[in-house]
C-alpha cells in the first residue's frame, strides 16, 4: 500500500518471493482492488541501510536472528516498527540486537497465496505505541497517506494483549480444525473452546497487571470471526505448508505466564500441545 501510494519501498524477503516480485511486481488480490504493484525487492538485509522506516514483519520464530542481521545496517535515526504477533517482541528485539523498536498491533486477514502474491481477505489497520519523540506520529502519517488506517494508542500493552486474546482464541482452532473463522463462529462446540481460550488469556493478562480495553473482548472476537468469514489464521497457513508455527509466542506464551502467575490455562495448554504434535508429525 505504501509503494502503491508512491513511497519508495524495498521489500527484503526469501528468494522465491523476491524473484517473482522483481519479474512481475507484487500482485495484490485485495478486497478493494486487484493490481500488480511495482516495488523493489531483495534478499539482502543491507538494503535497509538508507531506510527512514523499517517494518519488522518476520515471524516471532525468526525475530532474534533477523534483528541481529538488521542492526549493523540501520541508520542512526531509522524508525523500526515491530509488525508481529505476540506481546514480547520489543523486549526480544532489544535483547538480541540493541534495536529499540516501536510496538504495534496489526489487524489484517492476509496470506501469501503464491510467490510474490498477496491475498487480502479483511481489515488492514494498525495501532502504534506512543514514542518519546515524534517517530510514532511520522509512521502514522506515512500509513495514513497510503490509505492504511493507523492510530497511536495510549495503552499499547492493553492493545497488544487484546490482539493476543484474538490469536489465542482462533489461531490454533482454525489450524487444528482446518476451518475458517466463519466456520468456528457457526459451531457451538468450537465456540466454547474459542471463548474459553479467550477468557483464560484475559485472566492471565489481568494477573499480569495489564489494563485491557473496556469492551467484552471475547464476544467482540466472536463477531470478528463471523465478519472474517472464509479467512483463516497465520497458524493454519503455517500448518498447511508444513512450517513451524508461532504457537510458543501465542497460546504457549499464555501457558508460561499463567504458570508464573498461578493462573490455570488448560485449554491454551491443550491447544499448544496439539499444534506442537502437528509440527512434529510434519518435520
Amino acid at each position: 500500500m505504501l509503494a502503491r501510494a508512491g513511497a519508495p519501498v524495498t521489500l527484503i524477503g526469501r528468494p522465491e518471493h523476491v524473484e517473482a516480485i522483481q519479474r512481475d511486481g507484487l500482485f495484490m488480490d485485495s478486497i478493494r482492488f486487484q493490481e500488480s504493484v511495482a516495488v523493489s525487492a531483495t534478499t539482502d538485509t543491507a538494503a535497509a541501510r538508507d531506510a527512514a522506516i523499517v517494518l519488522f514483519c518476520v515471524k516471532t520464530l525468526d525475530a532474534d536472528d533477523s534483528a541481529r542481521s538488521l542492526a549493523p545496517h540501520l541508520s542512526p535515526d531509522a524508525i523500526v516498527v515491530s509488525l508481529q504477533n505476540g506481546v514480547d517482541n520489543i523486549e526480544r528485539i532489544r535483547a538480541a540486537s540493541g534495536i529499540v523498536a516501536l510496538p504495534s498491533v496489526v489487524y489484517v486477514a492476509a496470506a501469501m497465496s503464491g510467490p510474490g502474491r498477496i491475498k487480502h481477505s479483511g481489515r488492514g489497520d494498525l495501532v502504534l505505541g506512543r514514542s518519546p519523540q515524534d517517530s510514532a506520529q511520522r509512521v502514522v502519517d506515512c500509513f495514513t497517506r497510503a490509505g492504511v488506517p493507523c492510530r497511536i494508542s495510549e495503552n499499547i500493552d492493553g492493545d497488544l494483549w487484546a490482539k493476543l486474546v484474538w490469536n489465542c482464541a482462533g489461531n490454533a482452532i482454525t489450524a487444528l480444525g482446518r476451518a475458517s473463522y466463519g466456520q468456528i463462529a457457526q459451531s457451538e462446540l468450537a465456540l466454547q473452546v474459542f471463548l474459553t481460550a479467550a477468557n483464560e488469556t484475559m485472566a492471565v493478562a489481568r494477573a499480569a497487571g495489564i489494563r485491557l480495553p473496556p469492551v467484552d473482548l471475547a464476544h467482540a472476537n466472536v463477531k470478528l470471526a463471523r465478519d472474517l468469514g472464509n479467512a483463516t489464521s497465520s497458524t493454519a497457513q503455517d500448518v498447511q505448508r508444513g512450517k513451524r508455527t508461532e504457537i510458543d509466542s501465542l497460546n504457549g506464551y499464555v501457558v508460561r505466564r499463567g504458570a508464573e502467575l498461578g493462573v490455570p490455562t488448560p485449554v491454551n495448554s491443550t491447544l499448544t500441545a496439539l499444534i506442537k504434535l502437528l509440527e512434529n508429525s510434519k518435520s
